[in-house]
């Protein structure tokens, strides 16, 4: 037996022992479920790294290419050559695309842990061929069957001699020799053309349907003679009564080798839709931006004196919902957009009383005294690591329960991750250019098939996610216009300088080498492409010394993790897109054009004091560029009820109109305050005195007063059995303009009230699975797993009977103690059994220092640090071997 196939690694354990603390790392960044908690030791890692549920998540979380690489290992004998992977994938023909990709997308598979072995034996994880090979409840994605050896496992030995008799071929002695020559037969390319030469034309015919899947057809008992001559030669054998199924290796045939129909090497370019100039899309994502901001305020003081109620199973109304979007004058869903940015950005929630209401957060008075670009900036932010998706809110759940804003069941853990990307993949396009929608879903698909479109490991079938996830990446395109990222389609500066990413280049370009599209959200990078062939034992470059060497792991950067970006890089960012956006936005206006006709136009935002002020005195009758503001009695009345004076309000309009206070604007104010306050409505119920006798007989004759049921107490007083704010409101819709008073007899001064929770933070985004381990934590848990190794694999001197593999060692107190004693004078390392105080057994290489008082002080090789142990703790002791 040669050297080399002695250092072949014999399982993923040995593959992973292998490595260098650079490609574990890469492993555990990819994989992070694999890290909590810390492996013990690296057959521990590897154990866990081929457990279904981890094997499932990494294998959602290859790009097209990659999984079809796999898909075509599931198929292929196992182990297999790099050379028959690449006949599987490139065909007879060859397909340069694919001989070139295929180094990148085997070095992903082999940097996760879901192939290990060398070139000349490639072997996929156990886990990852029961995923993905083909069998009858679970059909391959290839389309192909099972081999000849797997349909006849079943089938009796006079049969299999049948068939290999009618095939051409000698009898036999036994079923195995005479299943390894039919299989033989089927791979030799020559020979099995010559036999499909002699079949007839309806065979071939038959044959055609079933080579691209899927394979398994049905027959009658008393099958035609074309089904019969090919059932006859096993080129269509029986699994089950009336059911036939063509054997991979004639389907690999008739497709000329390839395992896939269509294999997809490079991800789809994202295509321009349209190209606009960089200043129109800055400009034009800034003007959204501030209709962001005002409909944010909007909203907010829409809700300031407390807001819609909570539903008993939490979130809004259908009717709630409709009633903010009529007051924000948008739609539906728009409104559970708004409503829902508010929420995650900490400015809403729930204010916990009794009646439970939706109300404003001490947080939205903070947000309100930032400046409008670093308003945005958290916003924005918000947006990007939210889990909620509005755009679920009217549908269903899988109870069929109606999906409400603010409600339950609205996260969705993969939206972070496809805003980032799809953002992303905007950034990589030339300055000014919108994407094309459909080449965005594309891409998005091509980089994470499975993601979303998990299959089922008891039904094999899709559970309908990978539309949620086309859904989500519809909704990021939108939700970035409306919030104000993007502009026209395309990528703002202030949102490329959000997402950290690179000034815009007019020439860049999303697609820079095969395998491109690196981003923390998917693909592969351009270095990946770069390193192309390393250890991938491609033809064309250096192949490894032997299949036990260590092979150098392809390293790329990690497309399926979304790394949080810490708190640092969150603010550098966030005050990078502020400046840029400061400059674009509209500078507040102190004063507004007053007009003859009872209206104010506000030519662009206006301060907030003015604005305040101006909202009180007037309704908004237009927004848009220009606001415009209509002056009614009643809003007249309204700042009167607020406690401003006629002279108060003129002097206002004096002060911020460019324009001369209109003649009928004074009028208005002064015939409103003449009979503001005339009329005194108090609590009898209710009662109305005047020192106008006249006007309360005028109110007693009006017929519309009748309603009220108003009875004379004095010739100054009226009494009527309705509460006060009743009786102020009937007597206002009669044309009177009364003032509330209180028990002293002084005017009510009806100010708002503003409503607010008590401090709330914001929703924490649903995590996609364990979080991403940092630098440290991955140094830190490679250090303990290599340590954990060293004690589980070093070499000892064999104690009393040998042990099953990982039993801890057992000796007497008294010969531990005597062999630690002894090891203290000799300076030789032990390996020791060791249950700490939880009960947690462990194994460890220690090189003891001191021996008293019941405990041993050494040197502990697996911890790499001086410690203390309690003699007894340790289960037993063992002398290293001298080797």
């Amino acid at each position: 037996m040669s050297p080399e196939a002695h250092s072949a690694p014999r399982s993923l354990a040995e593959a992973l022992r292998a490595r260098d603390d650079s490609s574990l790392a890469a492993l555990l960044r990819s994989r992070p479920d694999l890290v909590t908690p810390v492996p013990t030791d690296l057959t521990q890692l590897a154990t866990r790294a081929g457990t279904r549920a981890s094997v499932l998540r990494a294998l959602e979380r290859l790009d097209r290419f990659a999984l079809q690489t796999a898909e075509a290992l599931a198929v292929a004998p196992d182990p297999a050559s790099y050379d028959t992977l690449l006949g599987l994938m490139a065909g007879d023909a060859g397909d340069p695309a694919v001989a070139g990709a295929l180094p990148r997308a085997l070095g992903t598979l082999r940097e996760q842990a879901l192939v290990w072995g060398g070139d000349d034996r490639l072997r996929l994880v156990r886990t990852a061929r029961e995923v993905l090979a083909p069998s009858p409840q679970h059909p391959s994605p290839t389309g192909l069957g099972p081999t000849v050896q797997e349909a006849t496992s079943g089938m009796s030995p006079g049969r299999i001699q049948e068939i290999v008799t009618a095939a051409g071929l000698p009898s036999t002695h036994d079923s195995v020799s005479a299943v390894a020559a039919l299989t033989a037969l089927f791979t030799h390319r020559k020979k099995l053309a010559r036999l499909l030469a002699q079949a007839p034309e309806a065979a071939r015919e038959v044959l055609s349907r079933l080579v691209w899947g899927p394979p398994y057809g049905q027959v009658t008992a008393d099958p035609a003679a074309h089904l019969r001559w090919l059932l006859d030669r096993g080129l269509l054998l029986p699994t089950a009564p009336g059911t036939v199924v063509l054997p991979r290796e004639v389907a690999l045939h008739l497709r000329a080798g390839r395992a896939h129909r269509t294999t997809e090497p490079l991800p789809p370019a994202v295509l321009p839709a349209a190209t606009h100039s960089p200043r129109v899309v800055d400009a034009t994502a800034a003007g959204q931006a501030y209709t962001a901001l005002a409909t944010v305020e909007e909203l907010l003081k829409e809700w300031d004196e407390g807001g819609p109620a909570v539903l008993r199973a939490g979130g809004l109304s259908v009717r709630d919902l409709k009633r903010t979007a009529v007051a924000l004058d948008v739609s539906e869903p728009v409104a559970a957009f708004w409503v829902e940015l508010a929420y995650a950005a900490g400015l809403i929630a729930s204010d916990g009383e009794a009646d439970e209401r939706y109300a404003a957060t001490p947080a939205y008075d903070e947000w309100l005294e930032q400046p409008p670009a670093e308003r945005w900036v958290r916003l924005a932010q918000a947006w990007l690591a939210a889990t909620r998706t509005p755009g679920l809110v009217g549908g269903r759940d899988a109870k069929d329960r109606t999906l409400s804003a603010l409600g339950p069941g609205l996260d969705r853990s993969a939206a972070p991750e496809v805003r980032h990307r799809v953002l992303s993949l905007l950034a990589g396009l030339g300055a000014g250019a919108a994407p094309d929608a459909e080449s965005v879903l594309a891409r998005l698909r091509w980089e994470r098939p499975l993601r979303g479109g998990r299959r089922d490991g008891d039904e094999g079938r899709r559970d309908g996610e990978e539309d949620l996830r086309s859904r989500l990446a519809r909704w990021t395109l939108s939700d970035a216009e409306l919030l104000g990222l993007t502009g026209r389609g395309a990528l703002s500066s202030h949102g490329r300088a959000l997402l950290g990413a690179p000034a815009a280049d007019s020439g860049s370009s999303t697609d820079e080498a095969p395998g491109a599209g690196s981003s923390p959200a998917g693909g592969h990078g351009a270095e990946a492409a770069q390193a192309g062939p390393t250890g991938s034992g491609a033809p064309g470059h250096p192949a490894p010394g032997g299949p036990g060497d260590k092979l150098p792991v392809h390293r790329h950067r990690v497309p399926d993790r979304l790394v949080p970006p810490s708190g640092t890089e969150q603010a550098v960012a966030g005050a990078a897109a502020a400046r840029l956006l400061a400059p674009l936005l509209p500078e507040p206006l102190d004063h507004v054009l007053l007009q003859a006709d009872l209206t104010a136009v506000a030519p662009g935002p206006l301060r907030r004091p003015l604005a305040d002020v101006l909202g009180v005195l007037a309704d908004v009758e237009s927004k848009g560029g220009a606001t415009v503001y209509r002056f009614t009695p009643a809003s007249v009345r309204r700042a009167l009820d607020a406690g401003r004076t006629a002279a108060d309000l003129h002097a206002f309009l004096t002060e911020h109109s460019r324009t001369p206070v209109p003649q009928p604007l004074a009028y208005l104010i002064d015939d409103v305050a003449r009979r503001h306050g005339h009329l005194r409505v108090g609590a009898a119920s209710a009662y109305v005195r005047c020192d106008d006798d006249a006007l309360l007989n005028e109110i007693l004759a009006d017929k519309r007063a009748a309603a009220l049921r108003l009875r004379r107490l004095a010739p100054t007083v009226l009494a009527a059995p309705t509460d006060p704010a009743t009786l102020l409101e009937g007597l206002r819709a009669m044309g009177y303009a009364p003032a509330a008073e209180s028990a002293e007899g002084d005017v009510l001064i009806a100010r708002a009230h503003a409503h607010r929770t008590p401090p709330r933070a914001a929703p924490e985004p649903v995590p996609d699975g364990p979080p991403a381990p940092d630098a440290t934590l991955l140094t830190a848990a490679i250090r303990a797993i290599r340590a954990g190794d060293l004690a589980a694999t070093t070499p000892r001197k064999p104690v009393g009977e040998p042990l099953a593999g990982g039993e801890l060692p057992r000796t007497s107190s008294a010969e531990t103690l005597a062999t630690v004693q002894a090891a203290v004078l000799t300076g030789d390392s032990l390996w020791i059994g060791y249950v700490n105080a939880e009960g947690a057994a462990s194994q460890r290489v220690i090189s003891p220092v001191r021996v008293e008082g019941g405990f041993v002080t050494a040197y502990d090789h697996t911890a790499d640090e001086v410690r203390t142990y309690p003699l007894h703790r340790i289960t037993g002791v063992a002398e290293l071997a001298e080797d």
